[in-house]
């Protein structure tokens, strides 16, 4: 530094005096009053040079320092952390949304308006809902009354079968008696008709015992038929029996097919009555309600939004060049705008977006044409606030922050 200095200052003397050697050649005929001012002009000249020399001195040390300062900030402060001032607030906002539809018969809040869980939000007109709830309590009345005339069906069937099966034997027990008839009748036929040659039979006689045969036969007849008839009417009697309680078998009242058929609509028109109540599903603050009273809404209308501004987080985009040493679970602090540098949050990174800002972009960049521009990347990096910071210092969704990540500290 000191060889510089000394070179510019032989510059200056050597340039001081080429001016002067110029002067005095192209005046050789000056006055004797211009001599003396070019005598008093010579101590200013030296005076001058004599400041000029240590001031480039100090120039050239202070530029030299600041270039040391910031290669030390740089090598042992600056590569310790990372920051931006691309960075947001952001939150997972409950998007309120019918369920069932309707006409808006009351709004119970307003936009800014803080909310705590549980809270009435809106309620619809619930006419529709009450007449479908009492619809299906009468279906499922009716089929728990069917349930139960099946069961009694079922015993019913079951007696007929038993009174039926009970006729078979008074059936067989005519028939045995017909058939009995039948022999002796036969008997009797027979007897009179070996004695119809000798004449000791007339044949009057003959003709009454072959009329009683004939009778006996047909006795037999309808006996038989009355035992098979007994039968077939005991056989269908069951089958109706089993038909009647197989609807019921095995199951209670309320495990019924009809009947849990019944109580999933009514099941459902209750659910559909009690949607007609909308509550805040999270603790927050009411942001753009867009439903008013008397308007009509469906399960698509979007009525209002719920921030939790309790739970919110800090979006960073950070180049891509900043993120080779950035892993979750490392410290990071965030100043708001909104509050200034009297505020820092304290959080930690928690994560990082699945792709750069310009990848989710309704028109990607075409990279892969002529005219190619490489651009650096941003990259969201999401970091967690602390509850107690911003119950004390609330933030909003969308304003602006700074962040910065202490590379060395804990990682998960």
């Amino acid at each position: 530094m000191t060889d510089m200095a000394q070179d510019l200052a032989t510059d200056d003397r050597h340039r001081e005096g080429q001016r002067a050697h110029d002067a005095a050649a192209d005046s050789p005929r000056d006055s004797a009053g211009t001599q003396p001012a070019q005598a008093d002009e010579s101590p200013t000249s030296v005076v001058d040079k004599s400041r000029r020399k240590p001031l480039i001195i100090g120039v050239i040390i202070v530029v030299l320092v600041v270039a040391l300062l910031y290669f030390l900030y740089a090598t042992f402060i600056g590569s310790r952390s990372v920051s931006t001032d691309n960075a947001y607030v952001a939150g997972e906002n409950a998007q309120i949304t019918p369920l069932t539809e309707g006409q808006v018969a009351e709004v119970a809040v307003v936009n800014t308006q803080p909310v705590r869980r549980g809270q009435l939000l809106m309620r619809l007109d619930d006419a529709d809902q009450q007449i479908a709830v009492t619809e299906a309590e009468a279906m499922l009345a009716a089929a728990q009354r069917a349930y139960t005339e099946s069961r009694a069906q079922g015993s019913a069937a079951g007696a007929s079968a038993d009174a039926k099966s009970a006729a078979i034997p008074e059936a067989q027990a005519r028939l045995a008696t017909a058939r009995a008839n039948l022999d002796k009748a036969q008997t009797d036929f027979r007897r009179r008709a070996n004695l119809e040659g000798s004449g000791a039979v007339s044949g009057e006689e003959l003709t009454s015992a072959r009329n009683a045969l004939a009778a006996a036969q047909a006795a037999v007849g309808e006996a038989q038929a009355s035992v098979n008839q007994a039968r077939a009417d005991a056989a269908s009697a069951r089958q109706q029996e089993v038909a009647s309680r197989a609807a019921t078998a095995g199951v209670g009242v309320n495990e019924a097919p009809e009947v849990r058929r019944a109580m999933a609509r009514l099941n459902n028109a209750r659910l559909a009555l009690q949607r007609t109540v909308i509550r805040s599903p999270i603790d927050g603050v009411i942001a753009q309600r867009m439903v008013q009273v008397g308007q009509r809404v469906t399960n698509s209308t979007v009525a209002m939004i719920v921030v939790p501004v309790d739970q919110l987080y800090v979006d960073a985009n950070f180049k891509e060049t900043q993120l080779g040493k950035v892993r979750p679970g490392q410290p990071a602090e965030v100043i708001s705008d909104f509050y200034g540098d009297d505020v820092v949050y304290h959080g930690k990174v928690v994560g990082f977006s699945g792709g750069t800002g310009a990848a989710f972009a309704l028109i990607p960049a075409q990279n892969a044409t002529g005219n190619w521009i490489k651009v650096v990347q941003r990259l969201p990096v999401r970091i967690q606030l602390d509850p107690k910071e911003l119950r004390e210092h609330p933030l909003r969704v969308g304003l602006s922050m700074e962040a910065k990540i202490d590379l060395t500290g804990g990682r998960d």
